[in-house]
């Protein structure tokens, strides 16, 4: 079998991004059968075809990032969907304060506006200044971090939703809960 990182991103294009070209199913929670999914991945590649459910278990707990979960004979993604149609989320208490890495050039327009979640389902949040420079810096040699104040966001009726222990999720996040926290 091929390394983890090649079977991780396999499974995050599959569940994540472009499921009906390995002809699956995603329920309003993005779940899909474990079995459904080791099918399609065997028939994409030959050095797959004895690919079992303890493989992808093998790959979950081997991430460095947690990005998928597996309950019930079932998989998903946890975040960072792409798929047309908002999958169903849990609203979650977040902490106080969490953060957002972003390029300089869309600061006037998110302190004016808001986090949007752009492209994507959520604007994605991190829990730590780290992880937000880490992310900001996908979009800028020189990010800035936002800090967002999320318990009074929460208060004001934002909602928040866990995607793992260091990414949270949010439908928007008004500008009056954005504070300009730093530049990377």
């Amino acid at each position: 079998m091929n390394s983890t990182v090649d079977l991780s991103k396999a499974v995050s294009h599959a569940l994540r991004h472009e499921p009906w070209l390995y002809e699956l199913e995603l329920d309003s929670e993005g779940w899909t059968p474990v079995e459904s999914l080791l099918s399609a991945l065997r028939k994409e590649r030959s050095e797959w075809s004895e690919l079992c459910a303890a493989d992808l278990a093998h790959m979950i707990a081997a991430s460095s990032k947690r990005r998928h979960e597996m309950e019930n004979n079932r998989i998903r993604a946890i975040y960072g969907h792409s798929v047309a149609g908002k999958l169903k989320k849990t609203p979650a208490t977040p902490p106080d304060v969490l953060f957002h890495g972003t390029s300089p050039n869309v600061l006037p327009q998110i302190l004016s506006a808001g986090l949007m979640p752009m492209k994507r389902q959520y604007v994605h949040l991190s829990t730590d200044e780290a992880t937000a420079l880490e992310v900001g810096r996908r979009k800028s040699k020189a990010p800035v971090i936002l800090r967002v104040l999320a318990k009074e966001a929460t208060a004001n009726d934002v909602r928040f939703y866990e995607g793992n222990e260091k990414v949270w999720l949010a439908d928007s996040v008004p500008p009056e809960f954005i504070e300009f926290e730093s530049a990377g």
